[in-house]
């Protein structure tokens, strides 16, 4: 059996970044039992001492750290040294190589990346855009939009749709569903709104429908489950995106991660066209 790992995420700021940098970590090694404690907005030397006393009474502790502040990170590295609890300085190097080779001075400022500048603002207002026209509401403006997602239930519109929200994209999913038409606009040669479309395996749909039917305890909607009706579809949206040459990206088993990474590589080509 493998030993578990306490592993502490210690930020100077909200911890996003870390959290995601360990979600890359720990994706590289199969058999990594851990129990995770975040620390948030860490900027003086009491709070480091309470963080490390802490791991001083637990086995196997780890920590992982941003903090941006030189002074504050060189206690957490100093202190963690003298305790004997391996610590490891996620940004450290990298500000000082860019530093270096920028030829310029870091300013060293915690919840830098927070600032309220002209592409945080584009951010909120993509992520207001895409919570209003989910799930093909308020069409209206579908010009307006910077992609277009379609496809049929469960092909994970919505939270790609959010994702790429958060990234700055103002996103209008459509169902494909049997009384939802397709605006006119994206099918005609004028348009420049990046669509595309989502499929996905329909036994692997089936399994998806079947667990969201259970949780919603709904039994009355027996073709929503059914594999032919799922199977003829899939195949009708994938006649619909052919004949108007939409891109397709097939979701099954992708994370909304890489679903993105696929429809933002589609935008810049199509952007740059």
């Amino acid at each position: 059996m493998n030993e578990k790992y306490n592993v502490y995420l210690v930020s100077d700021s909200t911890g996003e970044t870390l959290d995601r940098i360990f979600l890359s970590l720990k994706s590289q090694f199969a058999n990594f039992e851990y129990e995770k404690k975040e620390f948030a907005f860490v900027r003086t030397e009491q709070q480091i001492n309470k963080i490390i006393k802490e791991c001083s009474n637990l086995k196997n502790s780890i920590i992982l750290y941003t903090i941006v502040e030189i002074k504050l990170a060189k206690y957490m590295s100093n202190i963690s040294e003298k305790n004997n609890i391996p610590c490891f300085g996620i940004l450290g190097n990298l500000i000082l190589n860019f530093s270096k080779l920028l030829n310029q001075k870091a300013i060293h400022k915690p919840s830098a990346q927070h600032v309220l500048d002209d592409e945080y603002y584009r951010r909120i207002e993509a992520i207001q855009f895409t919570m209003y026209h989910d799930d093909g509401k308020k069409l209206d403006d579908i010009d307006k939009a910077d992609i277009v997602l379609l496809g049929v239930s469960r092909t994970n519109k919505t939270p790609t749709s959010i994702y790429l929200a958060n990234r700055g994209y103002k996103t209008i999913n459509i169902p494909l569903v049997l009384d939802q038409k397709v605006p006119d606009y994206i099918k005609s040669s004028n348009n420049k709104t990046c669509v595309i479309g989502l499929v996905a395996d329909p036994e692997r749909l089936a399994d998806i429908r079947r667990n969201r039917v259970a949780i919603m305890k709904e039994d009355s909607i027996k073709e929503y489950t059914d594999l032919n009706f799922i199977q003829e579809e899939v195949s009708r949206s994938k006649e619909l995106f052919k004949k108007y040459k939409w891109p397709v990206i097939d979701v099954t088993r992708r994370s909304v991660e890489e679903i993105a990474a696929s429809i933002l590589k589609i935008f810049e080509i199509q952007k740059n066209q």
